[in-house]
């Protein structure tokens, strides 16, 4: 975890920027009766209207922004993940339509068009839900620069759609949902819920412990969470991201979700050692552990327990169509085929891909971290993108 030492101090605009946030956390726990879980925290700091993390200005990706994600690596990750599309796509006789959930930059989309006209599979429509107004507008930026002739088949969404047949493409989306965190003490009894409330300092907020109630009860109860013999035992649970996939399930014609992102199977996610969760936070490509540092510039995130997504969607009527390690992913789909298409292995173009190929897929770097899971119905398994190592007997 970074020194806060070592961070550089916001600028006045930033500090304004968070000191508005601020204000409005502090009149919704005021609103609350005095706290607020942390859920309701994440939720506000990430997507309050105009102010949250997402939905303000500042730029969040790439080596100008607080973290990189996939598509920001190397075109080779969406190059890689259109095969898996294509195979989708042509086996939904009812529609041919992508919906990308959260585009970011807008690469991604450029990639899994352009590699899926290569293919000769172009979806007759692809379309963002998108929320951030700025984003958007960095999208159609990118899209009108990188792939022109595909610019119009782009459209934006305010919300999920009421039906839909297609492929659904969430890639680093799961994590930013918000997350109840939990805590387990040593020698007392019951489980409680960690919020947030006002300090007496008009610029701060702190921590609060209520005792969990109704539906985060009830989770953490069915998780059987370890009880440590001194401290605390404190993790997250994501009751938003369980209820994302039931939407999706009663929405979805034919089809599947892909949902790429870091986490774990239960038995992993919820293991004694991982005592202080797994809640990180990113700012200027740093990882931060306290996520009520100025509120609004900083990126909060929570690892992905995708045994409850996997239950999420059974239990909603789809089927688990696979589920692996991004690294088997991207090679079941070809990573390696997309990258010798870069041309001589000694170009300066070859070994940049190649290292970035790499990144995403060296066990030490996001190939193991990083897990790749396909709900579905209507589409037959297994996948081309799980025909090798899947881990569906993990979950």
């Amino acid at each position: 975890m970074a020194d806060f030492a070592q961070l550089s101090t916001p600028d006045a605009d930033a500090r304004a920027h968070s000191a508005r946030l601020l204000a409005l956390l502090r009149a919704e726990i005021e609103a609350a009766g005095g706290w607020i879980p942390f859920s309701r925290y994440m939720e506000l700091a990430l997507y309050a209207p105009g102010l949250g993390y997402y939905s303000a200005g500042a730029r969040k990706f790439g080596p100008g922004g607080d973290f990189i994600t996939a598509p920001e690596l190397t075109p080779l990750f969406g190059q890689a993940l259109a095969g898996q599309v294509d195979e989708i796509l042509r086996v939904c006789v009812s529609a041919s339509a992508v919906i990308e959930i959260g585009a970011g930059s807008g690469l991604l989309a450029v990639d899994l068009l352009l590699e899926l006209e290569r293919r000769g599979n172009l979806p007759e429509r692809y379309a963002i839900l998108e929320l951030s107004a700025e984003l958007r507008a960095r999208q159609q930026e990118t899209l009108n620069s990188r792939a022109p002739h595909l610019a119009a088949r782009v459209h934006w969404l305010d919300a999920l759609p009421e039906s839909f047949s297609g492929v659904v493409v969430a890639n680093e989306v799961l994590d930013a949902m918000p997350a109840h965190l939990v805590s387990i003490r040593a020698h007392a009894e019951g489980v409680f819920e960690r919020g947030v409330t006002s300090a007496p300092d008009a610029a701060a907020l702190r921590w609060a412990d209520r005792p969990a109630q109704g539906a985060v009860l009830e989770a953490a109860r069915s998780l059987a969470l370890p009880q440590p013999e001194a401290g605390e035992y404190l993790t997250e649970i994501n009751l938003a991201a369980r209820g994302w996939v039931r939407t999706w399930a009663e929405r979805l014609g034919q089809g599947a979700l892909l949902l790429i992102d870091y986490g774990y199977p239960r038995a992993e996610f919820y293991l004694p050692s991982r005592a202080n969760g797994t809640l990180r936070c990113y700012y200027q490509h740093h990882v931060l552990d306290d996520p009520l540092w100025w509120p609004g510039l900083v990126d909060i995130t929570a690892s992905v327990d995708f045994t409850a997504i996997a239950e999420a969607g059974f239990d909603a009527g789809l089927e688990v169509l696979g589920f692996t390690h991004q690294a088997q992913f991207l090679f079941n789909c070809g990573v390696l085929d997309c990258l010798a298409r870069r041309g001589p292995q000694d170009s300066a173009d070859y070994l940049r891909a190649a290292q970035a190929v790499g990144k995403l897929t060296l066990p030490q770097e996001m190939g193991e971290l990083f897990k790749v899971i396909a709900l579905g119905r209507g589409v037959e398994a297994p996948l081309s993108g799980f025909a090798r190592g899947d881990r569906v007997h993990t979950l």
